[in-house]
């Protein structure tokens, strides 16, 4: 089958750092070249892949100093349409701005949406699209916009022989995503000291996230059980995950999946997280971790961690969330269109 993917050009596929819609292209797109599939990856040029790489820009927009990135994806867009003739279908991981190009292709395609679907604007377009097939990564993602073209929920996977499992743990907490509001670190890190326990950071802070950071984090990692490690490279987030005791997930936005959850299981790793989003479609309550309301039920969950087999987390994330499984749902889907 000849297959193009189309990613996003702020990261790398796959990331170096930061950067989870781009890490399921890169799992989507080696497992298909696997497979013997043709793969062309449209993705920044520093990518690595065994498909056929075309790139408009050299380097991740995040990593370098292009304003413009919208000027950069028209560019990309317009790649794909003078090959679109090549392929026997198109799946596309952007946000929408590729549907006027995408019903004038007159090749099947799909899109994956990695991304909230509450947002007012958004909802606008895909009442102005419902002809577009898409892919939601998981059921609650869907809710704000029942009337768009769903194909089918695909949850993420993870290749099993990226993260090492792990039978026992340190005595510490991690947390690992972007330093916001939403996603909970100062939380996290509340969660920590009411445990009195360590806890490592690894966090990315983005510049609109510049201003929480310095009033509402900054002052949290002078204490000593904090430890602040900023951005981490995949090597170091398998070990980071795989040793801690759980990984903390206190979100509070309508996650759309949560990647982290899955890295952890795969690790070993049980996982404590807000009731929020896609949460109780990842966390099987009481077997891969605990979901809870809030800081003080966090604190408690903490206390019985040791219940959780590791295991057992790692048992389900092979049968739930592997790359080989998520290849295979995708297939099916890009056979149905064609």
């Amino acid at each position: 089958m000849e297959i193009a993917q189309v990613s996003p050009l702020h990261e790398s596929v796959p990331p170096k750092f930061y950067g989870g819609t781009e890490r399921i292209v890169s799992y989507v797109t080696e497992e298909l070249v696997r497979r013997g599939h043709n793969v062309t990856l449209f993705a920044s040029g520093d990518s690595e892949t065994a498909a056929e790489l075309v790139s408009v820009v050299d380097t991740a927009l995040r990593l370098g100093s292009l304003e413009d990135p919208l000027a950069y994806h028209t560019l990309q867009l317009g790649e794909l349409a003078k090959r679109r003739d090549q392929f026997d279908v198109i799946h596309f991981h952007l946000a929408f701005e590729h549907f006027p190009l995408a019903r004038q292709l007159a090749v099947p395609q799909l899109t994956t949406m990695h991304g909230r679907a509450d947002i007012p604007s958004l909802q606008a377009v895909f009442r102005g699209f419902t002809d577009m097939p898409i892919v939601s990564i998981s059921d609650y993602q869907r809710m704000p916009i029942p009337y768009a073209n769903w194909l089918a929920t695909i949850y993420h996977g993870l290749p099993v022989d990226h993260y090492t499992y792990r039978q026992t743990a340190e005595h510490y907490l991690a947390y690992i995503g972007r330093a916001s509001p939403e996603k909970g670190l100062d939380r996290a890190i509340e969660i920590a000291t009411g445990c009195g326990m360590n806890i490592k950071v690894a966090a990315k802070v983005d510049e609109v996230d510049q201003d929480y950071f310095d009033k509402c984090v900054k002052p949290l990692l002078e204490h000593s059980h904090v430890e602040y490690m900023g951005e981490i490279t995949v090597a170091q987030k398998d070990e980071l995950l795989g040793n801690a005791l759980a990984v903390l997930f206190p979100i509070e936005w309508p996650e759309p999946f949560g990647l982290v959850m899955i890295e952890a299981m795969a690790c070993g790793t049980p996982v404590i997280a807000f009731s929020q989003g896609s949460v109780p479609e990842v966390i099987s309550n009481g077997e891969t971790g605990f979901i809870v309301n809030n800081v003080d039920e966090a604190i408690k969950a903490v206390d019985k961690i040791h219940t959780i087999s590791r295991e057992c987390c790692r048992y389900i994330f092979e049968t739930r969330f592997s790359d080989k499984r998520m290849t295979d749902e995708y297939l099916k889907i890009y056979e149905t269109l064609i």
